[in-house]
């Protein structure tokens, strides 16, 4: 069986109202480590749906009550769902079929009949890269819960902008007054100026700040 341990991104929902292609993929994709359920339209997904959330949705195309574009159109629309992947499986495989299904909101169209070996890298796929936008998403916020907290109205004098520019380059007070030609007292007294005006602790913490500001 194929080793799923560690991933959280494994159930899936298949819809088909062809009862021997279900047995055929669900078979599969379980043997595969897979969690599969399984709705003969769209109606009946759209029910399974409201009680859970799978991680992808295969989907037929053809199906009676309710076909797969209007299924998919549904979930789209759906904030709750609209992240999930969604394969098409469909017997049409016309260019003007595939530009159809993606267009409605398929992420992957698939021609039967399939490989189950294709089908599965495919899911495999799919997941893998819904994990990685995911991931690269919780970046990003995890970055900015880590910004340098400033009030949004503090202005800094040209003189104070200067200092701050060369302590993110790494200069000691010191340095700094020299480069400026000034006294160091002076130059630590705009620092102080600058950590008052920001509630910063230290001049690390500017120097961050004026990095992840671009002003340095």
């Amino acid at each position: 069986m194929k080793d799923n341990s560690g991933k959280d991104s494994n159930r899936l929902l298949l819809i088909d109202d062809d009862p021997n292609l279900i047995l055929l993929v669900k078979d599969y994709l379980e043997f595969q480590g897979y969690e599969v359920t399984t709705a003969e339209n769209g109606r009946e997904a759209l029910e399974i749906l409201a009680n859970q959330v799978p991680d992808m949705i295969i989907c037929d195309v053809m199906m009676p009550e309710m076909d797969g574009y209007a299924f998919v159109e549904k979930v789209r629309q759906d904030r709750r769902l609209s992240w999930i992947p969604v394969m098409f499986l469909s017997a049409k495989g016309q260019s003007q079929d595939r530009v159809k299904g993606l267009n409605t909101g398929a992420d992957v169209y698939m021609v039967k009949p399939f490989e189950p070996e294709e089908l599965a890298a495919q899911v495999e796929s799919s997941l893998s890269q819904a994990r990685r936008l995911m991931e690269h998403k919780a970046g990003i916020s995890l970055d900015e819960a880590h910004k340098i907290q400033v009030p949004s109205n503090v202005e800094l004098t040209p003189t104070e902008l200067k200092v701050i520019q060369l302590v993110a380059q790494g200069l000691s007070n010191r340095e700094i007054a020299s480069k400026l030609n000034v006294s160091q007292r002076t130059i630590e007294s705009h620092v102080s100026n600058m950590l008052n005006k920001t509630s910063l602790h230290n001049r690390t913490e500017l120097a961050r700040w004026a990095m992840e500001s671009n002003m340095a």
